[in-house]
């Protein structure tokens, strides 16, 4: 399911270790526990708005050309996801968002 792009790598070790404990099956643990990543764009642009707003120095740095500490709002919009926001999503969106780094 990671491969597939279904759900992220935090996701995946949550319904391992249910797995684990329940002998389930991947696909109804996600459906069931409601794990599905958040790919609805309207719903990360919102939390990447947030993230900008609570980090002015990390989006100065970038903005100056320190285009590493995107990796670093990146995980600030995962880490209000609860990790359920599509990385590669949660990229383009700060991307553009942030114009050019």
């Amino acid at each position: 399911m990671i491969d597939a792009g279904e759900i992220t790598g935090k996701i995946g070790k949550t319904v391992f270790a249910e797995m684990y404990q329940s002998g389930g099956d991947p696909a109804k643990i996600v459906e069931e526990k409601g794990l599905k990543p958040v790919a609805d764009t309207g719903a990360i642009d919102a939390i990447v708005d947030q993230v900008i707003a609570q980090n002015p120095a990390q989006v100065e740095q970038y903005k100056s050309g320190k285009t590493k500490v995107l990796g670093f709002l990146v995980g600030q919009v995962m880490k209000l996801s609860g990790g359920k926001a599509d990385p590669p999503a949660v990229n383009e969106a700060l991307k553009r968002k942030l114009g050019p780094g």
